[in-house]
């Protein structure tokens, strides 16, 4: 079906197609070009991020975590079950045991009571998901890791540009905290290539590894920059370093973030605004961002009274042409891992058959917004 307003569409600035040619004309279009070392500089600079690794996707860069905090068989990972499945499987293919916590009742977000509870002698690390770019309690997290000395992986997939204000009062980006962070760029982030992703490290100690297993294993990057005069292979690894075409993508984007986050954050004002009321009406709960968080209008969600809810106002969009989307179905319930996991988790239960996602894109205008509110209202 072709929908007249569709959930997604990919924004183009106008310097995508014409950094692409220049990346394509300087002779070198493989992994870590000009656009790529352009993309690192950026985020180092702008976020202060201690060293940044574009990757082909935010998968290939929790993967790479995994395999940096030495994963072993047995070992046990922390995560939310109200998640993307690349949050599990970069851990499940080093042969850990997820451990699935609850989301908060308030917003989808890792249920911080619930974490020291489910930390035994196997458990390795925390990964906490900033779900819609809402930050997860950073203080909470890190001082239970601290406690255990766990290591703390941020999935940041829908975090760019999202900040987190600790109890010291500094407010610190999103990706910045843990240890280590992976990003997304997919068509539907704020930020796009396409595909693609990046590995930020946060903990150095782990950067010159994360250079290697990029590439395939080798230590490559230090032979290009005269550190060794011939590479080898000296680890495990695999090729996670993206095309310096998809990096000079992404950087026509990231020159324009300002705008984009600008225009974001009015469609989602918009959509808070004109739903709040009806909201409190209907028993629906809109998104809720805590006092220490901060909003980058990832995507606008409604969480419904209940499963009949949420698939009437689904079908009334859908017959005005209009496609919204449910989200996750939490991982503990599903066929791959079903039968190990013992939890009952009721709010992620819940977020799985009552979240809804509305069309959320730079270019929708404010009388779509209008009628996608007037017709919820009508559902």
């Amino acid at each position: 079906m072709k929908y007249t307003i569709p959930f997604n569409k990919p924004y183009l600035t106008g310097k995508e197609v014409e950094y692409i040619k220049n990346a394509v004309s300087s002779g070198k279009i493989s992994g870590d070009g000009l656009y790529t070392k352009k993309c690192h500089e950026f985020f180092e600079k702008e976020y202060g991020f201690k060293k940044c690794l574009l990757t082909t996707s935010c998968t290939d860069a929790l993967e790479m975590a995994a395999i940096l905090i030495d994963i072993q068989p047995g070992d046990e990972v922390i995560m939310p079950s109200y998640t993307f499945v690349s949050t599990a499987n970069a851990f499940v293919l080093r042969g850990a045991k997820i451990v699935f916590a609850d989301s908060n009742t308030d917003n989808p977000n890792i249920d911080i009571d619930s974490i020291e509870k489910l930390i035994t002698p196997k458990t390795k690390a925390i990964v906490p998901v900033h779900y819609a770019g809402i930050a997860c309690n950073m203080d909470a997290i890190m001082d239970i890791a601290d406690k255990h000395s766990l290591f703390v992986i941020e999935d940041a997939a829908q975090a760019i540009d999202s900040f987190y204000t600790g109890k010291d009062g500094i407010k610190r980006p999103l990706g910045s905290i843990g240890h280590l962070a992976a990003f997304s760029f997919h068509e539907t982030k704020n930020i796009i290539s396409g595909e693609g992703g990046m590995l930020v490290i946060n903990d150095l100690k782990f950067a010159q590894r994360a250079e290697i297993i990029r590439e395939k294993g080798t230590n490559r990057s230090q032979f290009f920059r005269g550190e060794v005069d011939k590479y080898s292979w000296v680890d495990i690894g695999s090729s996670f370093l993206p095309s310096d075409i998809i990096a000079a993508f992404l950087f026509a984007q990231l020159e324009n973030i300002s705008n984009i986050q600008e225009v974001r954050k009015k469609h989602w004002k918009q959509y808070y605004d004109g739903l709040l009321s009806w909201s409190i009406d209907n028993q629906v709960k809109l998104p809720f961002i805590n006092e220490f968080a901060t909003n980058n209008a990832h995507m606008f969600y409604i969480v419904c009274k209940n499963l009949e809810q949420r698939t009437r106002i689904i079908e009334k969009l859908k017959a005005n042409g209009i496609l919204s989307v449910f989200h996750y179905l939490s991982l503990h319930t599903s066929p791959f891992i079903a039968n190990t996991a013992d939890s009952i988790l009721i709010n992620s239960d819940n977020y799985s058959e009552c979240l809804l996602r509305l069309p959320m894109y730079y270019e929708l205008q404010t009388e779509e917004i209008k009628t996608i509110i007037d017709l919820i209202k009508e559902a």
